[in-house]
């Protein structure tokens, strides 16, 4: 047996540490083998990691129940994805907790370029169907991956019409993926895996869809994709906690608005007046917002500091980074640009003044 495979999986069974733990060893020790292999006192030197942490990564022998994982991946013909694989989404990185281990069953990349999540209520109305079908089949032959958590109602309509319209989709999932919840989305999740489709989970084989399951499903959903288009969700449930961590992950949430007597559509209702999600009434203003119909086109930024007129140098900067990255979030700006807190925030008010760039939700930014 691979003694890194059986050490990764060591890893996340290990009292006290949690991803976000697991995530600043990886980065320290860089395999999971010399994170049980440093000593005490080196371990003690990673963030988070006292005494008590240290102690129970130096006394874990439970290496019997990994072994039984490893055997059931093996079993149930599952692949397994480290932190530091290729094959991890890159979008979870990203994240401050990426789940340590991912369990795969498909034939396409968690790594797409283009996915997007479309997500709602378990008890959708005909409204939220017709919504879910038309965005979805408008979206067709846009090289766009579809995401959703297998769920009844919005989730599995989004799932549906994405194998109808040969688009490819990735289920993520609130159990071990030796069984399917629902288990009238059995059917739907083979047509997946003959198609263009996949099923993901942080969860082992034998792991049952309880409750508490579900709140740390959707922080996958919301963090593999680059966007979140909520269809229709009450005030309460999945969607607005998918929502809510997308958002504090800095990836933009979409709404379609509903009627203000339809308690199925309060919780969209509710985020386009707090200022918290954007509005789309169609796949075209999906596409517009995420600037995903534009050209790629290198000279592009010399041609809007040209354009745009006289910009001094924090404000040409943070065009140029725009031009370049299309849509980034404050904290990236700062970062990227070089620029102290200060020297941004102010070109970044200026641009914005004169309708340069567009201030998204989730303090993200874009030209206009």
């Amino acid at each position: 047996m691979d003694d890194e495979r059986l050490y990764q999986v060591a890893l996340t069974r290990v009292p006290h540490v949690g991803c976000v733990i697991a995530k600043a060893l990886i980065e320290k020790f860089k395999s999971a083998t010399d994170v049980f292999k440093a000593s005490a006192a080196d371990l003690e030197l990673v963030e988070g990691v006292g005494t008590g942490i240290a102690r129970s990564l130096s006394r874990f022998r439970d290496f019997r129940a990994c072994e039984k994982i490893l055997n059931d991946v093996e079993q149930y013909k599952l692949s397994m994805i480290f932190l530091n694989d290729e094959a991890y989404p890159k979008k979870l990185l990203d994240c401050y907790d990426p789940p340590t281990l991912l369990f795969y069953k498909g034939n396409i990349s968690l790594n797409a370029p283009k996915k997007v999540a479309v997500i709602g209520t378990r008890s959708h109305s005909e409204y939220g169907r017709q919504v879910t079908e038309k965005l979805i089949r408008d979206l067709r032959d846009k090289d766009i991956t579809i995401v959703s958590g297998m769920a009844y109602g919005i989730d599995g309509l989004a799932h549906r019409n994405a194998i109808k319209y040969d688009i490819p989709t990735i289920g993520v999932l609130a159990h071990g993926l030796n069984t399917i919840y629902p288990s009238e989305h059995t059917s739907m999740a083979r047509e997946m895996l003959r198609g263009k489709g996949a099923l993901v989970t942080e969860f082992i084989v034998g792991t049952k869809p309880d409750r508490h399951n579900f709140p740390i499903r959707n922080r996958i959903v919301a963090g593999i994709c680059d966007a979140i288009v909520v269809v229709e969700t009450g005030l309460k449930g999945g969607s607005m906690i998918t929502a809510s961590i997308a958002a504090s992950y800095n990836h933009p949430v979409f709404v379609f608005p509903g009627r203000t007597t339809d308690n199925k559509n309060a919780g969209c209702n509710m985020m386009l007046r707090r200022n918290t999600a954007t509005i789309i009434l169609d796949a075209d203003n999906l596409l517009e917002e995420l600037q995903w119909e534009l050209p790629k086109d290198p000279n592009r930024k010399n041609n809007q500091l040209s354009f745009f007129g006289e910009l001094n140098t924090a404000e040409a900067t943070i065009v140029n980074l725009l031009g370049i990255h299309g849509q980034l979030a404050i904290d990236e700006l700062y970062l990227r640009s070089g620029l102290n807190s200060g020297a941004a925030a102010s070109a970044i008010l200026n641009l914005e003044i004169r309708n340069i760039i567009k201030s998204l939700p989730g303090k993200q930014y874009r030209m206009v």
